[in-house]
């Protein structure tokens, strides 16, 4: 977490990059279900060296194979960029799986599992082939067989923290290290409501994009990981939803500077005066 009380500085890294202008920018449609399967052990993270996403490059296992896994990955990319598959080429293997590459989260989830991390907005063949070789898959019907897996609702929550994380990441442009604040409020919308019953709670989720959306201070037209990563924990704490937050303390508290105010948005709505 931050440290504490302090104001992130986005001048330098902001971006200019509206939500029409990336993939996963809408409201999801899907949802599914919180329950634990045996389809969740290889539901590794996107940015955890030590999950099962990742390990050694290409160990055959199942009846995986190498060279059907590199046709796949051949027909997503470009002649001129063969190792790379971008936004395009992602968005032919979605109309393989039948799936929605604007508003259907499973299509995250699946980038997030496969470890498409090395760069934002693509997926390199590496990264595919050791992907592929750990959910078992060398062709589109043995992935589109996978695709139910794919809910969140089957992640735990220290999974789901991490899949949150990528989604932030997976969505910068270049080297830039903060999202516009439209972009991230669709981007709460999607992740934070695909699962019923939902991981926080809807007033949560709706008040906290109306502060977003309301609030005039420009240095929150760029948000940033760690306050990305914020709500998703504080939201996880402080559960109640009447707006007292029992036990927060905005003068002892570590948590950014957005959530500190966020909190004194929900009070004055709530017509409650600060002790």
């Amino acid at each position: 977490m931050a440290s504490r009380k302090r104001k992130a500085t986005t001048t330098s890294s902001s971006n200019n990059i509206s939500p029409s202008n990336k993939m996963w920018s809408s409201y999801s449609s899907s949802a599914g279900r919180r329950k634990k399967s045996a389809t969740t052990n290889s539901s590794g993270g996107g940015g955890s060296a030590g999950r099962s996403r990742g390990g050694s490059a290409h160990t055959a296992k199942g009846g995986w194979d190498e060279s059907l896994a590199n046709e796949m990955f051949d027909a997503l990319v470009e002649e001129d960029n063969p190792d790379t598959a971008d936004m395009e080429g992602i968005s032919k293997l979605c109309t393989l799986l039948s799936l929605d590459p604007y508003e259907d989260i499973r299509v995250l989830v699946l980038l997030w599992k496969l470890g498409a991390s090395k760069k934002p907005s693509e997926i390199q063949r590496d990264e595919f082939l050791s992907g592929s070789c750990n959910l078992n898959f060398d062709t589109v019907e043995k992935l589109s067989e996978l695709v139910p897996s794919l809910d969140t609702g089957f992640l735990d929550t220290e999974d789901f923290r991490d899949f949150y994380k990528f989604c932030f990441q997976f969505n910068r442009t270049g080297t830039h290290k903060t999202l516009d604040k439209d972009l991230v409020i669709a981007l709460l919308k999607m992740t934070l409501s695909a699962d019923s019953p939902p991981r926080i709670s809807p007033t949560r989720l709706s008040t906290f994009c109306e502060f977003l959306e309301t609030n005039t201070d420009e240095s929150y037209s760029k948000i940033t990981l760690d306050q990305w990563r914020s709500f998703l924990d504080f939201s996880l704490e402080y559960k109640d939803d009447d707006g007292g937050f029992e036990g927060y303390d905005e003068g002892e508290s570590a948590w950014p500077v957005l959530i500190d105010e966020y909190v004194e948005f929900m009070e004055k709505r709530n017509g409650k005066k600060k002790k």
